[in-house]
This record gives structure tokens, sequence and C-alpha cells, in this order.
């Protein structure tokens, strides 16, 4: 199997570039298309004895946003140059997390930063987007494109169950436009502050243990989801996600659940 990185910023890649040409290790570099020039930074792909090698091959001077295993792309080339907007209100986007997805092992889970702030966008969005979840005391919005979940923070984006990577860019891409259209359209908007909906429960299951161990109190996983999707408690509840072996999920839990404004409520949970 061969697995894939990213990098945060482009001097990065190029120190990484640097170090696997100088050990002579076979690579593959997949470099952003034209489109994607302002979400998308090059990445390298290693198979597993060549990502060993460099492993032991001292101390690396890069820094990389994580592996993940590596799946040929099936997006069609395209060479279109990305949108100029008079008033850029996204900027630019670097990944600086790539993990495997908890909720679809044959996925993968993004967090990319932005140069801009999308926190005056956010109630535009909210008023025309009917699919998503808008806590605006986080402030953040949550919905689903298709089967991904999309979180948006004023400066950061987290896309769980990205196909692939240049799946991520094109969808990084695709926020970057929908940002910057409803500003430039903001005149003709009303904004909204009502949150409207929720990310689905079974969204909530899929990021616990599943192993219905009654340690929240509740009896089973689904139990305990229903119960964070109507507010009734709190993430945190979840012990093995918190303090046990499951802690590699409670980033991506905790994300999901910010949208419900509850992971801040102190609740009294039952015995």
């Amino acid at each position: 199997m061969k697995h894939i990185t990213t990098f945060p910023q482009k001097q990065e890649f190029e120190k990484a570039l640097l170090k696997i040409e100088s050990l002579n290790l076979p690579h593959e570099v997949i470099r952003p298309q034209s489109q994607y020039q302002l979400v998308g930074i090059p990445a390298i792909v290693l198979d597993q004895e060549s990502r060993a090698a460099l492993s032991v091959s001292g101390t690396c001077d890069f820094i990389c946003s994580g592996w993940v295993d590596y799946y040929p792309s099936k997006i069609s080339p395209n060479q279109n140059l990305p949108s100029v907007f008079d008033e850029d209100v996204f900027g630019y986007a670097a990944i600086m997390v790539l993990a495997p997805c908890i909720a679809d092992v044959t996925k993968i889970r993004l967090i990319a930063h932005i140069s801009g702030d999308m926190t005056k966008v956010f109630p535009y969005l909210n008023a025309e987007m009917h699919n998503a979840c808008y806590n605006v005391n986080a402030p953040l919005v949550t919905f689903m494109e298709g089967y991904r979940m999309i979180t948006l923070y004023p400066r950061r984006i987290a896309i769980a169950k990205a196909d692939e990577i240049v799946d991520g860019w094109k969808t990084l891409e695709s926020i970057r436009q929908r940002i910057n259209d409803f500003w430039r359209r903001r005149s003709s908007i009303t904004p909204s502050t009502q949150m409207r909906r929720k990310p689905p429960a079974l969204e909530i299951y899929k990021r616990l243990p599943a192993t219905n161990c009654q340690a929240c109190g509740e009896k089973t996983c689904m139990a305990f989801a229903l119960k964070l999707w109507s507010g009734e408690t709190v993430p945190f509840a979840c012990k093995p996600v918190f303090e046990g072996e499951f802690i590699s999920r409670k980033d991506a839990l905790v994300e999901i659940c910010s949208g419900l404004g509850v992971d801040d409520k102190p609740i009294l949970i039952k015995s």
C-alpha cells in the first residue's frame, strides 16, 4: 500500500522533496491543478518501504500534515484558473492536518487553515443554505455536501469523508468560491442567525466507539448519540473517547458536536 502526505507550507514540501531525493527513495509528486492553486500544496506519495526508510534516516527537517493511504484521483484534470473576487474574504488555504476518516476508513479527514476570516459571511450563508447548521455562539457552520461533512470555523475548515487529496482540494476550492460569492451578493440576502438543522445523529454515532460500554450512563452508543443530538448531554461524557483507548476520536467528536452548541454546557449526567 502507498501512502500520501501534504504540507502546511510550500517550503516544507520542498524540504521534504530534497530529503527524499537525497535518499534516492522512489516517490511520486501530486501537484494541485491550476484551479486549486489557492487551496493546495503539492503532495508526496511513498510506498511502505520508502516511508520506513525515510523514518529511520534520521531527524526529518520538514513538517508534514500527516500520512494516509493513497488512492489515485478519479477527478478529470482541469487547467482553469481559480475565480478572482474583488473582495476576497477567504484568501488561500493550507492543509494542516491529514488523517484517516473515523466515520469511514476508506475516506480521509483534513483540516485546512485559511488566510482570511469567514465570520461575517456565516449569517448570509445560513440564510440561503437550508441544509446548514449555524451555531452563532461558536461561531461555526456545519453542513453535508454529498456524503462529505464540512465544518466552517472563522479561519479553518474541517472536511470529513473526502475521497482523496485531490477531492479535498476540489472541496476547498468549492468552499472558497461559495464563501466569496455569498459575500459578493450580501446586499441581496437577508442574513439569518437561526439554527434550523443539526448534523444527523448517525454522523455523531459514527464518531463514537460503538462498544456500548455504558460509561456515559446510556445503554448504547446510539442512545448517547441521540442524547448529544438533542442537547441533553455533552461529548466528554464518553469516557473511552476523552480518557480511554479511543482518544484518537476526540477531535472528530468535538468537531461535529460543536455544531450542536452542546460542547460547553455543564449538564448533569445520569448514573
